[in-house]
């Protein structure tokens, strides 16, 4: 038998337990049938806002890095409907700095607004682009993600 998946925080995040705020806009495309941003699309944003911070933060090359970093498991729990044209912003933290990935604690936001509206995890392993094996974090994004360290 598996142990359950102990990635769920026992507490909602509040907007101060994240250290950087990610800017994304809704896309018409976003929403579905019901008229809400649907629920894959958060997923969507988690992967943007992280890949954009390792880019802009950690110098992460995505097309001709030696390393890169491969999604191994994510989660997302939904607290209030977000819906087109609406500005978000996607808290980051760190929960888990190991040798070769990084466990991230996210939250979406209304652009300025202080109420969770989802919440999850996203794991990054670091695999070399030419064998696709784990290796180490590079320093420059060791040193773009340490900051934000849940304290």
């Amino acid at each position: 038998m598996s142990k359950p998946n102990n990635h769920k925080p026992d507490a909602k995040p509040s907007r101060a337990s994240f250290q950087r705020f990610q800017p994304i806009d809704t896309r018409w495309a976003d929403n579905d049938i019901y008229g809400h941003v649907n629920n894959v699309t958060y997923y969507a944003y988690f992967d943007t806002a992280v890949n954009q911070f390792l880019i802009s933060d950690g110098g992460l090359d995505i097309h001709q890095g030696e390393c890169i970093a491969f999604v191994v498991d994510s989660q997302c729990s939904y607290l209030q409907p977000l819906s087109f044209p609406e500005k978000i912003e996607v808290g980051l933290a760190v929960a888990k700095l190991g040798t070769s990935s990084i466990t991230y604690q996210l939250g979406i936001f209304k652009e300025g607004k202080d109420t969770l509206c989802a919440y999850g995890h996203f794991v990054h392993v670091f695999v070399a682009r030419d064998n696709q094996r784990p290796c180490p974090i590079p320093d420059s994004i060791r040193r773009a993600v340490t900051p934000l360290l849940e304290r």
